[in-house]
């Protein structure tokens, strides 16, 4: 065998181990023979119906929804068009595996069900090195970036490296719901150590063994990132995903305004709360500004969704003050009022002059809220008093409890439907079945950041925008809301199937890139058909042709 021969070997057999552009028994006759991979493969051409009807079979044989989780996984790292065409054409019964809650389940073992490396990482040994490393990367045409220091995995808390299923799981989604093409996709890692005990005992664990860095040492870490990914991918949208409180805030307040970001827990989960509220607004036929919403959790996702509700009431026309006045807060230390010691600066814009309560129930039946959102992390904390209580206070109370994964929600669905005597309008983090009370079925929405993140990075990118704003997510949640038929409503639903999905956020990226345009965020011409524009780039799982 000549060398031009080996060559052309070495290139079919490059291929097959190639996920991208691997077909497995789907390659033709032809692109065996041009490929050189005859004799390489199980004789039987199958169609891609086929292989995904033994995918289906291989998945559901599983035992547990880890054990799928981890197939699906294997698969994507073999075949990914077939990963995609699986989970496009199940997305009901696949996302829950590839992401909320299998994978919460997933990030607690990842240190011993590690098989094979995905995504990037970035410690706090590469300080001086990033952008040189950061070149390693095979795909050299990545558009979006969705990286975690692993410091608030779901509601899970510190999971240090193990988080790395996170930003895998969205940029799966990122692909299967909006269509980004799975090379313009690159999950990070930024491990700057853990303080979590058991990871840091344990022999097995990937990441650093050390405590996690704070303060100067480890901004200047994370400017040193974003400058390099900046300039090794010209235009990259980074999405902050699952950091701490201490972090969170400060990191979106610091680089919103100055680079193509935004924080999902904070914006994307406010965005989709938000658009839940205003289904209920269909069901109830009541005014948004006439909603008094109580939170327990006052994190990132309930001050991300307070700021979102603020900022709908000010754009119907209340002051931000008159807005603020509907939310109200309970944390770990009761009901967050003016007058503690010391109040987070993320959470001081929502103290309010008030008595008191330490208690989330006494808070319910003192302020007598229409809506209680939970976004907590604490399982149980909507107990059946809770839920009688909102039920006597609203003829149709609304019961939004938000936490991920489906272990750690404040109530499930069948416990606010049959407290509430079937008058709930609920919706939660992680999926739940419909549950039958009386003659009526309920169908639960599911509150979750699918509906609003990939639409708007798909909208940022296909825009070229320089920024993502605020505006932009308020849109979101109008288009969100608006798709919700009357249908869903009628079930009980807030939110539209997510068999709708990549629709959704089609409409949701047109929402956005309008906005870019019009409000000059951007340097790209103006197309004369947006939405063909973006239809245009949303990434099909097909395969290609090779003979």
């Amino acid at each position: 065998m000549n060398d031009n021969e080996l060559s052309v070997f070495n290139y079919g057999v490059k291929i097959i181990h190639d996920p991208i552009r691997n077909k497995g028994t789907a390659f033709t006759e032809a692109d065996r023979e041009a490929l050189n991979l005859t004799g390489l493969l199980p004789p039987r051409v199958h169609s891609p119906a086929e292989q995904e009807l033994r995918v289906l079979g291989n998945i559901r044989n599983q035992p547990t929804d880890l054990d799928r989780y981890l197939y699906l996984i294997s698969l994507q790292d073999r075949n990914e068009t077939l990963f995609y065409r699986v989970v496009m054409n199940n997305i009901e019964e696949m996302m829950p595996l590839i992401y909320t809650p299998t994978v919460g389940a997933a990030c607690q073992a990842f240190q011993h069900v590690f098989r094979r490396p995905r995504g990037f990482y970035v410690s706090a040994r590469d300080r001086g090195n990033i952008k040189k490393i950061l070149q390693n990367w095979p795909h050299k045409d990545a558009r979006i970036i969705v990286i975690t220091d692993g410091e608030r995995i779901l509601g899970l808390g510190d999971l240090g490296v193990q988080g790395m299923g996170i930003p895998i799981g969205k940029l799966s989604l990122y692909t299967a719901c909006a269509g980004i093409h799975p090379k313009h996709c690159l999950p990070v890692m930024f491990d700057v150590g853990t303080n979590n005990e058991s990871l840091l005992n344990d022999p097995l664990y990937n990441g650093l063994e050390q405590r996690r860095i704070r303060g100067e040492k480890y901004d200047a870490l994370l400017d040193e990132f974003i400058e390099a990914a900046r300039e090794v991918f010209p235009g990259i949208l980074i999405q902050f995903e699952d950091f701490g409180n201490t972090n969170a805030f400060r990191l979106l307040d610091k680089y919103r305004n100055k680079l193509n970001c935004f924080n999902d827990d904070i914006q994307g989960t406010g965005a989709v709360a938000l658009s839940g509220i205003m289904g209920a607004m269909r069901i109830t036929g009541e005014k948004l500004a006439d909603q008094r919403l109580l939170f327990l959790g006052a994190g990132e996702a309930g001050i991300g969704t307070a700021d979102a509700f603020v900022a709908a009431l000010v754009d119907d026309g209340m002051s931000v003050e008159e807005a603020r006045g509907k939310c109200w807060f309970v944390d770990t230390q009761g009901l967050l009022t003016s007058d503690r010691d010391h109040i987070a600066d993320h959470k001081q814009r929502f103290a309010r002059e008030n008595p008191p309560i330490t208690d989330f129930t006494e808070a319910v039946n003192t302020l007598k809220p229409t809506a209680i959102l939970g976004l907590s992390g604490q399982p149980g904390s909507f107990p059946k008093e809770v839920i009688e209580a909102m039920a006597k206070i609203n003829k149709r109370p609304i019961i939004f409890a938000l936490s991920n994964p489906t272990s750690k929600a404040e109530c499930t669905a069948e416990e606010a439907y049959r407290w509430s005597k079937g008058r709930a309008i609920f919706a939660s983090g992680s999926p739940f079945d419909a549950v039958k009370f009386g003659n009526n079925t309920h169908v639960p929405g599911q509150g979750n950041n699918v509906y609003i993140f990939p639409g708007v990075g798909l909208g940022a990118i296909v825009s070229g925008a320089r920024v993502v704003t605020d505006e932009m997510f308020l849109a979101a949640s109008y288009s969100l809301a608006n798709q919700v038929s009357e249908a869903d409503l009628s079930r009980g639903s807030v939110y539209p199937p997510l068999n709708k999905i990549r629709e959704v956020c089609a409409l949701i990226a047109y929402e956005v890139a309008k906005i870019a345009w019009d409000k000059g965020l951007t340097d790209l011409e103006e197309p004369e058909d947006i939405m063909a524009e973006i239809r245009k780039a949303m990434y099909l799982p097909v395969y290609p042709h090779y003979a």
